[in-house]
């Protein structure tokens, strides 16, 4: 989620809600009936929903294919003695063997839960994290904060043990680092550089993971997004400045860590499903104080841009504010999450592989992440 464009809409809402309330409302779990799917591979998949900053609303949702049912707010079923829900601003969520890893970046901490049970198993406390990924039994999380020299404005990715849930070791990146991905052997993330506006930054750091030692490699400025492809090549999107550097997308050789091409699209969020990266944008404009909206789609084996829009059936005319595109690795269903206006519950829309709207529920408040979940 745009954090550094929102800041000043979230304090007015925070000021606004907690002059009406002492304590953060959070819904109870209630199921809503769709369509069943025949998975035979996926159980379903979780729904991260961000909350509203400073109102501690963050909530998973789970869409269970085989009882074709979407259940609200799972975490707070499961674990009623947690006093504040989840917590604060749910950042990004993951599944990984049998736990599932969910980031509440204002409340400092993973939390980290059981698949079965929903039941915490530990929160880890690491201020401002980010984004998090996997490889050999570590978890590797980015965090804008630099537990080795907190004075130091570079941010970190931490090394976390998926055995004994403890950071086993750390290292500072660029400033304000978002997301993250591992392809041979090696850390890709990407640098932001927000809390310095228009004083971006643009690297991605370049992480060896036997030595955790860094290199820095000149991308363009504000970068956020960091997806691998089957190729070896990541395809890293830049914000731009809001005003008169248009956002972007870049793809990366891993062998040679060179520029291949660049696309001058928005990415707001993207998947990658075989050789189709799906994309969605939101480009926002600080001077017009406009959003404009795109669907696009990346042939990522000929690295071709896809003419015409993967939703098909008009409804993207409905879709407000888009934050996150998914697409089921065995069902070929795209889910797209509308948070609407950032104010009130979101949507997830579900389509089949032609783009033609299938269903859709009410979420949560900003709904932006989804993770799948294997039989």
């Amino acid at each position: 989620m745009k954090i550094k464009k929102l800041l000043p809409i979230f304090f007015a809402l925070t000021i606004l809600l907690t002059s009406c309330q002492k304590e953060p409302v959070i819904p109870q779990g209630e199921d809503i009936p769709f369509p069943p799917v025949s998975a035979t591979s996926t159980h379903g998949f979780y729904v991260l929903n961000e909350g509203i900053m400073g109102t501690n609303k963050a909530s998973l949702d789970y869409c269970d294919y085989a009882a074709g049912n979407y259940r609200r707010n799972i975490y707070n079923e499961a674990n009623p003695n947690a006093t504040l829900g989840l917590g604060d601003v749910g950042n990004d969520l993951q599944v990984y063997g049998s736990k599932l890893y969910t980031i509440l970046t204002n409340s400092y901490k993973i939390e980290i839960t059981e698949l079965k049970t929903n039941k915490r198993v530990k929160a880890i406390t690491l201020k401002d994290a980010r984004f998090i990924t996997f490889h050999n039994g570590k978890a590797y999380v980015s965090a804008y904060g630099n537990i080795e020299n907190p004075q130091d404005a570079n941010g970190c990715v931490v090394e976390i043990d998926t055995t004994s849930l403890n950071i086993t070791r750390s290292v500072s990146v660029g400033r304000q680092p978002e997301e993250l991905c591992v392809v041979n052997n090696r850390i890709y993330v990407a640098n932001s550089g927000g809390y310095s506006a228009p004083n971006y930054e643009n690297t991605v750091s370049v992480i060896e993971l036997s030595s955790f030692n860094v290199e820095n490699i000149e991308v363009a400025i504000n970068l956020k997004r960091v997806r691998k492809d089957q190729y070896g090549d990541i395809y890293v999107s830049s914000n731009g400045n809001y005003i008169d550097i248009a956002p972007s997308l870049t793809v990366i050789n891993t062998e040679t860590n060179a520029i291949k091409t660049t696309f001058d699209i928005a990415v707001e969020n993207l998947w990658i499903d075989g050789d189709i990266a799906y994309i969605i944008g939101t480009s926002y404009n600080q001077t017009t104080q406009q959003t404009t909206v795109s669907y696009n789609r990346i042939n990522v084996n000929t690295e071709t841009l896809l003419s015409g829009n993967f939703i098909t059936d008009g409804t993207t005319a409905q879709i407000k504010l888009p934050t996150c595109v998914a697409v089921c690795p065995e069902t070929k269903n795209i889910y797209i999450c509308d948070a609407i206006d950032y104010t009130v519950p979101g949507t997830l829309y579900c389509f089949d592989s032609e783009g033609r709207k299938r269903w859709s529920v009410t979420a949560g408040d900003i709904p932006a992440h989804i993770a799948f979940v294997k039989k």
